[in-house]
């Protein structure tokens, strides 16, 4: 099973889509039939979307709060935002453990990275116009087993990053046997999986 879709309940569907649109998500729907308005959109590289419209939940509008959006670098994400004139706060980490889900100002939240900038522990949030919120997180390194058999890139430039980290690898692992690696395609296949969910490095 696949989440596929999460519906995010808004008052003004238009400027939703207008919201939405404006920070770069992929539009994939906008279904007008007989006066049901259904519009579809997707963060890029995520393989989740979110769908809004005419009477597409009974929660109320603003009520999805601290959805989770998922970057490798919370200050790039944070300028692209800023750049697309998004109000994100400031990025923060934990003063203890449940902060993330503060609201702003939260003695919990406190100010600036994680002092080890280690992965899932650096915030962001922002809110679209009705107030539903999302909440950036940074993940370098996964936890062991949080991925199955699939991997996820969010750019090209994350993938060229992976491949050359499998690069450098495969070619400390070719020293090691004396000999080039005709099945190396199959070697960097298992070095990128393992990288992405945490699990211990082919060698």
């Amino acid at each position: 099973m696949k989440l596929e879709v999460v519906v995010l309940p808004v008052s003004d569907v238009h400027r939703a889509k207008s919201f939405y649109e404006s920070l770069g998500w992929r539009l994939d729907a906008d279904l007008d039939i007989k006066g049901f308005k259904l519009v579809q959109l997707t963060p890029p590289g995520s393989g989740c979307s979110v769908q809004f419209g005419t009477n597409a939940t009974a929660a109320a509008p603003g009520s999805a709060q601290n959805v989770y959006l998922v970057v490798p670098d919370i200050e790039v994400a944070r300028r692209e935002l800023l750049d697309r004139g998004v109000d994100v706060s400031e990025t923060f980490h934990e003063g203890s453990i449940g902060g993330r889900f503060d609201r702003p100002g939260s003695t919990d939240r406190i100010d600036g990275a994680s002092p080890d900038r280690g992965s899932y522990a650096s915030f962001a949030s922002f809110s679209d116009p009705d107030g539903n919120s999302w909440l950036l997180q940074e993940i370098t390194t996964r936890l062991p087993h949080r991925l199955g058999a699939e991997a996820s890139y969010a750019s090209v430039r994350d993938l060229s990053a992976a491949l050359r980290r499998a690069a450098a690898a495969h070619g400390e692992h070719e020293k090691r046997i004396g000999d080039a690696d005709p099945n190396w395609p199959d070697w960097y296949a298992a070095y990128m999986l393992a990288e992405q969910a945490g699990d211990d490095l082919p060698e």
